[in-house]
């Protein structure tokens, strides 16, 4: 089996591969950048200067909130989502610190509820307690192989047409 390659860990803020480009605010803690590769329009991504304490990170979860409310005040979406992937095994590639601020919009998924649980395959709506059409739902937990998460769409055919 081929080893998939190791992401390196980043030393700086300056490091991260974001173009200048896409800043849209700085100052001496925080760093603010349109994502690269929105998930939709005004995704952001929220990197502290430091990772030397919590508090770094966390002043990134205070600006993307106050950002994402900010949004909704001034109409351009309806909510948000406000996360993070830590390591790579919960899909961090940028091995740097970063939030993400996703605004939300009605109709920009068929069904919303459960938000950041979608993050495992169906296993976001935990009101649906039968599976549509009788097609088991998966069994995922914290020892499942990451092929078998990938092939999740191809064995659940139909699931949420």
């Amino acid at each position: 089996m081929k080893e998939k390659p190791k992401i390196e860990q980043l030393s700086s803020y300056k490091e991260v591969p974001f173009p200048d480009e896409n800043i849209v605010h700085e100052d001496e803690n925080v760093v603010v950048y349109k994502d690269g590769f929105p998930v939709t329009k005004g995704h952001l991504l929220f990197i502290p200067k430091s990772r030397e304490q919590r508090a770094n990170i966390t002043l990134c979860f205070e600006y993307a909130y106050d950002w994402g409310v900010r949004g909704i005040r001034d109409y351009k979406w309806e909510g948000f989502n406000v996360g993070i992937n830590q390591n790579e095994c919960a899909g961090q590639s940028v091995l740097w610190p970063h939030v993400h601020m996703i605004p939300r919009r009605k109709g920009d998924t068929p069904n919303p509820r459960g938000g950041i649980r979608h993050v495992i395959p169906c296993k976001g709506n935990y009101q649906e307690h039968t599976p549509k059409d009788n097609v088991p739902l998966p069994d995922v937990d914290d020892n499942t192989l990451r092929v078998e998460l990938d092939n999740w769409k191809e064995r659940y055919k139909g699931y949420r047409k």
